[in-house]
């Protein structure tokens, strides 16, 4: 790491002379303008809008606008007239219980570390800051800019944290703050309920940017030369729920789940996600057998019809074989009858 600021921590009459490190460093995957053809780098010359010529940065100064097309310039000799009494020096202002600084004045944060000589006294504030269980506010004076400022203790360093002035943090103005919401005291002990379920201990580690890993997964492909292949789509977000108490149920029982509880109720009553899910089945199930059951439908009701067809029919194939043997028992008389007719009559 390189140095960006060095001075001292004056901590009443003690004088600790620090170095400033930045503490992060922005992760983020950097992009060059190139030209869509060729690859060529884009490059921005500095122009004058008045005189049209290109302007080096020695001719650069800063200029405020008063309105009305009129600006007002000022050169590195007017800033470095201002009192700047923090220019080298980090003055401890007071110490403060840490919950009482609202983290949204945070701004960045920095490593002290002492120079070889103020090794001692550096160790003495640090020791001295953390057995006190409180956080100093000070004031420092980084890239020619005055800044409000806490000292704590992380790791074993002591950690400077830039902060914004008060009339630097806005203050919200939305609609819904004048409108008159109430909240149902069951609703409320439900969302506790949620609440709980889903605490835990805070492991940064735990946590990683996709998007950024995906987007190096893309550019290593492209320096290979090898297809690039496409990440899983997450589980679309839920609709906007319609009952508030279910959907926090519900909720309860994915996050005692995700956990690795037993669901409410032991799994012996359905509960809104297991009802849901049986629901969703239940819809998949009709739709794949609805086609199917139309065309059964007939078949269960013609086959009892079959069968009583059947039934109705055996007494009268009975009658009816009854009346062709009867027919067929009296053919011969009748064949006999018609050969005695038939036989000529012997003469006396």
């Amino acid at each position: 790491m390189r140095a960006i600021w060095k001075g001292a921590v004056s901590f009443g009459l003690v004088s600790i002379g620090v170095k400033v490190y930045s503490a992060t460093e922005e992760k983020d995957i950097r992009f060059h303008q190139v030209h869509r053809e060729d690859g060529g780098r884009i490059r921005y010359k500095r122009t004058c809008s008045v005189c049209g010529e290109e302007v080096t940065y020695d001719d650069i100064a800063k200029g405020y606008d008063i309105g009305g097309g009129e600006m007002v310039i000022l050169t590195d000799e007017d800033f470095a007239d201002l009192p700047l009494t923090t220019s080298k020096a980090i003055d401890v202002l007071e110490f403060v219980p840490a919950e009482q600084v609202d983290p949204i004045l945070y701004n960045k944060a920095y490593f002290l570390e002492p120079e070889s000589s103020a090794a001692k006294p550096y160790v003495l504030l640090r020791d001295a800051l953390a057995d006190s269980e409180r956080v100093a506010i000070v004031k420092v004076a980084l890239r020619q800019r005055e800044q409000l400022a806490t000292l704590r203790v992380r790791e074993g360093v002591l950690l400077l944290n830039t902060m914004l002035w008060p009339d630097e943090v806005r203050t919200p103005d939305f609609g819904f703050l004048d409108e008159d919401l109430k909240v149902r005291p069951p609703e409320l002990a439900m969302a506790s309920s949620l609440i709980d379920s889903m605490a835990g201990e805070f492991e940064p580690d735990a946590f990683t940017d996709d998007y950024r890993a995906a987007l190096q997964e893309v550019i290593d492909a492209k320096i290979e030369g090898r297809e690039v292949v496409q990440p899983e789509e997450e589980e679309a977000a839920p609709a906007a729920a319609v009952d508030l108490m279910a959907a926090l149920k519900a909720s309860v029982e994915r996050a005692r789940v995700a956990r690795g509880e037993a669901p409410a109720g032991g799994g012996g009553e359905p509960t809104p996600i297991t009802s849901a899910r049986s629901a969703q089945k239940a819809a998949k199930a009709a739709k794949t057998t609805k086609a199917p059951a139309k065309k059964a439908a007939p078949a269960k009701k013609t086959e009892p019809a079959k069968k009583t067809a059947a039934k109705k029919a055996e007494p009268a194939k009975k009658a009816a074989a009854k009346k062709t043997a009867e027919k067929k028992a009296a053919k011969p008389p009748a064949k006999k009858a018609a050969a005695k007719k038939a036989a000529p009559r012997k003469t006396a």
